[in-house]
């Protein structure tokens, strides 16, 4: 928690000190419509008819303004649709991927989105409903932007980096999208649109049942529908197959948005259908169709092209074999400079690894040597104060069997001396009790004579009285 804490902050200052940070915000559901980038949609009014709860609207923007708004598929993990303005194009392009942190994490404090790099562990369940540059790392596929970043100035560039406006692309078809896309805008639809801020781009995809690495839908078809609400209006459609790369097939909104979610309505009342320009419209289908063609578009300012225009297409022609052969020549040399340069990177990292090795053998060596060196020199005062020990214990140990052997010596003559001083006056005082015992018996024994006389003659009167009783005949009781 203190290091998701201590990220938080660092991110908002972060946002504090560089204005330029990229921004967006996930638009409630009681909001109306995308908020603030209701300003990329005619009358102020988006599409009707996507109306599943997987699809979260989003206002895309940088520096604090809005820069396009964008309807996204959790479910399918690609953009429905990125409505947008023609800026002038910029020069430059830096990628910076971006994600929206609210859509994964909706309690998030991050109300703006971050840079994936830069996003650490701040949002719970990332990747959960949008999806993640490691989704396309691996599969093939490109991140293709719906609002294209060449259509755009510098401050809008960054803000198309996100990977809320990408859908899985072929390298190709990615290439060929942006450069149909870029012509088409640039060549056929802005020249023909007298005011270039009433001229309102939406740029989609169609979802379909392939996944990249079971997550990301790779596009059914990619389409852009065009509206120019300004007097002498038009809108237009246009599709461009996934499987062919080349296809660029132009018709009517209203066609474009059968193919399109039952219900779907792209633009407010059609983009003013029935006041639109049919000389407008046709202008800008032949601008279209000179683009699919792959013919330079005619144009008022532009008269130097539409002369040389045959023979730029000659010259291509012939220029076309040597352009090839140059390609390859291009090819073959990128591949053996590659070759070469992974060759070196092998011989470099054999050689470092086994520089690596030796050093770290070395190291282990010096550290087994200083550590036996230690444990010696440690060992050394303990062993010398043991000795002192037991040499002090011996000698107290010799002291005690002297102490004892002396002790025995002496106590021989000692107890002889007091044994025969003592007999005397055990001698003596034996006398009294030696006497008292002869007495004793004395009287013991005169005292067992006339106990047993006196039995002899009470025998003897029995006996008499007996006898007497016996022979004598009884007389009176008087005698």
């Amino acid at each position: 928690r203190e290091w998701t804490m201590k990220t938080s902050i660092v991110f908002l200052l972060c946002i504090s000190v560089f204005p330029g940070f990229s921004q967006g915000r996930v638009v409630r559901e009681d909001e109306t419509g995308f908020a603030e980038c209701n300003v990329f949609f005619p009358g102020q009014v988006p599409p009707e008819g996507f109306t599943e709860p997987f699809h979260v609207k989003i206002c895309q923007q940088y520096n604090k303004e809005p820069r396009f708004a964008t309807l996204y598929s959790t479910k399918d993990k690609i953009p429905l649709y990125s409505a947008f303005k023609f800026t002038k194009p910029a020069q430059s392009e830096e990628e910076n991927w971006l994600v929206e942190p609210q859509i994964d994490d909706p309690e998030n404090d991050l109300h703006e989105m971050v840079r994936e790099a830069d996003i650490g562990g701040t949002v719970a369940n990332l990747g959960v409903n949008q999806a993640l540059t490691s989704d396309y790392v691996g599969s093939g596929y490109e991140r293709g932007l719906l609002n294209p970043s060449l259509l755009n100035e510098e401050d809008f560039q960054v803000a198309t980096y996100t990977l809320t406006n990408a859908v899985p692309l072929s390298p190709a078809l990615s290439k060929s999208w942006h450069r149909d896309i870029g012509k088409v805008v640039e060549q056929a639809l802005v020249p023909h649109c007298s005011k270039v801020d009433h001229l309102y781009l939406l740029a989609g995809a169609i979802p379909s049942s392939v996944r990249v690495k079971g997550k990301v839908s790779v596009p059914d078809s990619l389409w852009l529908a065009a509206c120019c609400d300004a007097p002498q209006g038009w809108s237009l459609g246009l599709v461009k197959e996934i499987n062919d790369e080349n296809s660029l097939a132009d018709l009517t909104v209203r066609e474009l948005e059968k193919q399109l979610l039952p219900g779907v309505h792209l633009f407010k009342g059609n983009c003013g259908e029935d006041k639109q320009s049919q000389e407008k419209r046709v202008a800008v289908l032949q601008a279209v169709s000179q683009i699919r063609s792959g013919e330079q578009v005619e144009t008022s300012d532009n008269q130097e092209t539409k002369d040389s225009g045959w023979v730029r297409r000659v010259a291509g022609i012939i220029a076309t074999p040597f352009i090839k052969l140059l390609e390859l020549l291009i090819y073959i040399f990128v591949e053996l400079v590659k070759c070469v340069f992974y060759f070196l990177w092998l011989v470099v990292k054999r050689v470092v690894g086994t520089v690596l090795d030796g050093v770290y053998s070395l190291w282990n060596g010096m550290v087994s040597y200083l550590k036996a060196i230690t444990m010696v020199l440690i060992s050394i005062p303990y062993d010398v104060g043991r000795v002192i020990i037991n040499i002090f214990l011996g000698f107290l140990q010799i002291v005690q069997d002297v102490v004892s052997l002396t002790y025995r010596i002496l106590s021989i003559p000692v107890g002889f001396v007091l044994h025969l001083a003592a007999f005397p006056y055990h001698s003596i005082c034996a006398i009294p009790s030696v006497l008292k015992d002869m007495a004793t018996g004395i009287g013991g024994t005169f005292s067992l004579v006339i106990d047993a006389t006196a039995a002899v003659l009470h025998g003897f009167y029995y006996l008499a009285g007996h006898i007497v009783k016996r022979f004598v005949p009884k007389g009176s009781s008087d005698d």
